[in-house]
C-alpha cells in the first residue's frame, strides 16, 4: 500500500513471505520480520499482511490487524522486548453473559 504526506512519496510493501518471517520494502530498503520477533503476524492472512501504510517516514500500521511498529523496532528488536504474547482464542474469555442455569424438572414416579 502506498501512503502520501505533504508531497512526499512514501511506500511500504511486503515483498516475500516465508514460514519465518516476511520481507518488507520500505522506501529503498528491505527488512526482515522473523515471526519469532514478530508473533502478531504469524497467524495473519496474506491479504491482511499485505495490507500495511507506512503513516511517517518511522511508523507503519497493518489496519487489518490493528498493528503499529515503529521502523526502529524492526531495526533493533533487541531494544523492544515483547510486553504481551499472542494468545490463543480459546484462551480468551467469552464476551457472552454467563448463562443462568434453570431448575432441573425431575419426574417421579411411583413403584408398585
Amino acid at each position: 500500500m502506498r501512503s502520501e504526506k505533504l508531497g512526499l512519496h512514501t511506500s511500504a510493501e511486503v515483498s516475500n513471505i516465508s514460514t519465518m518471517g516476511f520481507w518488507l520494502l520500505i522506501a529503498d530498503k528491505e527488512r526482515f520480520l522473523p515471526f519469532e520477533d514478530f508473533p502478531w503476524f504469524r497467524e495473519a492472512r496474506v491479504r491482511e499482511l499485505m495490507n500495511v501504510e507506512l503513516q511517517s517516514p518511522n511508523h507503519l500500521y497493518w489496519p487489518d490487524l490493528d498493528v503499529d511498529l515503529s521502523v526502529e523496532s524492526i531495526d533493533h528488536p533487541e531494544r523492544f522486548p515483547l510486553v504481551s504474547r499472542v494468545r490463543s482464542n480459546t484462551l480468551q474469555p467469552s464476551r457472552r453473559a454467563p448463562r443462568k442455569s434453570k431448575p432441573r424438572k425431575v419426574a417421579r414416579t411411583s413403584r408398585g
